[in-house]
């Protein structure tokens, strides 16, 4: 499968190929770190939302007499729907674009967390989370695309990287926090609610604040709608996404513009060469990495009070654990500018293997637990951040959407078996169990992160070539369409 990226990804306008000069060019402004703050704000709160069936599952189990497996069922509805929400998110993004999708995946995680907060019993409760499902499955994976599609072929990495650092890193360590801080504030039996009904309200305010986010200009290229790209690209080149008496240059030209394919959101085309050989080891690696991460997230509370710690111990020593989330995705984000992706996913995989044997071996005592639990977490949100690094560069534009939301679906179908199989796992085998199954699950990623193509470097449009010789200064500068690639 390694082989197959010396095969074409397919042809793209020239308008296309000359945006990989244009973003280098442009560099990285505060117009970039602007989009990049706004989109970061939503993905902390799908975070914290994925985070609430954690944090509240000791108080559920208590309201409701819930087991682990009941547990771990609600993160089942809650990510299979995501894997759908996703997959639907990605078709529409390619067709209609980025930005109206962030729209509406904020309106649905707003609308299921609401329903939360009302649920008067366990089955209204799951319908609930089938809502947020499918905002937040989304939300992500459209954030991805979009941040990458922003930014430089050097930068893009990082930016795609920061995502995880806001979703993943300080958001998962953040969860336990925030909800220890909303059941301070509202105690009771029906704290939890509340830790719900807090996470609708921010997300309403985001949607406010996403009509300053334009569509990317990479879309807007693959459609034909060069003189909006143009607009687009110059506001970043402004440095602000409001700018005054704003003047539009031509990095793009409308030369033989009538060649340039019209995206219809072709998603066929992701299962056939080259991209089936990219997408289906990838896939199954983001599914062993999800699966093990999710996992452990939704049981850690439960396996502390099963130790004998009181809840609120239990989500502080949660926190503890997960500043190594906050860790491994800055390093992602960083190796992200500096390393190929396979070897950063390889080395990581096989670190994450260990971090979880060692916790079978020498977690005897709640300090080896604690130690060797960071551990493991920087390592699986090195590994999540860098696969959210990856998938983008995996497809050209017309598909990548869909490509990528397809990855990341992969991760919540994970997302929503696995942690039923843990919650059985630690009902019956207590800790051991979990991080046995995740240190299987992380030695399976190892492998098959080694059959994709390498992408670092090269172009988002045809990964045969490198993005430095694609749209140079000059090409750009003359508005000369390019030559397509070998």
């Amino acid at each position: 499968m390694a082989a197959e990226g010396m095969v074409q990804s397919g042809k793209s306008s020239p308008a296309i190929r000359q945006l990989e000069g244009a973003l280098t060019r442009i560099g990285v402004t505060r117009a970039h770190k602007q989009i990049i703050a706004l989109v970061l704000i939503g993905c902390l709160f799908d975070s914290f939302e994925q985070n609430t069936i954690g944090v509240s599952g000791p108080l559920l189990k208590e309201h409701w007499g819930l087991t682990g497996t009941d547990i771990g069922f609600l993160n089942t509805i809650t990510f299979g729907s995501a894997a759908i929400g996703r997959l639907l998110s990605g078709i529409l993004g390619d067709r209609y674009g980025r930005r109206v999708m962030l729209t509406i995946n904020l309106l649905l995680f707003s609308l299921g967390s609401a329903a939360c907060a009302l649920a008067p019993d366990f089955m209204f409760l799951c319908i609930a989370r089938a809502i947020v499902g499918f905002g937040v499955g989304g939300e992500i994976s459209t954030a991805v695309t979009m941040l990458s599609e922003f930014c430089s072929p050097k930068f893009r990495g990082t930016a795609a990287g920061l995502v995880n650092v806001g979703a993943g890193g300080f958001g998962n360590f953040l969860a336990p926090v925030y909800g220890l801080m909303i059941f301070t504030i509202f105690p009771g039996e029906d704290s939890w609610r509340w830790l719900f009904a807090s996470l609708a309200l921010p997300a309403l305010l985001v949607v406010f604040y996403r009509r300053y986010v334009p569509e990317t200009p990479r879309f807007l290229a693959s459609q034909g709608r060069i003189d909006e790209a143009n607009k687009v690209l110059s506001v970043l080149d402004s440095g602000t996404l409001r700018p005054k008496n704003l003047v539009v240059r031509e990095y793009l030209t409308k030369d033989n513009e009538q060649d340039a394919p019209r995206a219809k959101g072709a998603w066929k085309e992701l299962f056939r060469r080259p991209f089936l050989g990219r997408i289906v080891p990838v896939s199954i690696a983001i599914l062993m990495s999800y699966g093990a991460q999710l996992s452990v997230l939704t049981l850690m509370p439960i396996i502390f009070v099963s130790m004998g710690y009181t809840l609120q111990g239990s989500l502080f020593y949660s926190m503890i654990i997960q500043s190594g989330s906050v860790l491994g995705a800055i390093a992602a984000s960083l190796f992200g500018y500096y390393f190929p992706r396979k070897r950063v996913l390889t080395v990581g995989a096989i670190c994450a293997c260990l971090a979880a044997l060692s916790i079978l071996q020498f977690g005897t005592t709640i300090y080896m637990v604690l130690f060797f639990g960071a551990l493991f977490q920087f390592f699986v949100l090195l590994l999540n951040t860098s696969i959210w690094i990856y998938a983008p560069e995996l497809f050209p534009t017309r598909i990548r959407a869909f490509g990528v939301a397809f990855i990341l679906a992969s991760g919540s179908a994970a997302g929503s078996f696995v942690p039923t199989i843990s919650g059985a796992l630690f009902d019956s085998y207590g800790m051991g169990g979990v991080f046995g199954l995740a240190a299987a699950m992380y030695a399976v990623f190892a492998v098959c992160i080694r059959l994709g193509p390498e992408t670092y470097g090269m172009s988002m449009e045809d990964i045969t070539q490198r993005a430095d010789n694609v749209g140079t200064s000059e090409n750009v500068a003359a508005g000369a369409p390019l030559k397509a690639g070998t």
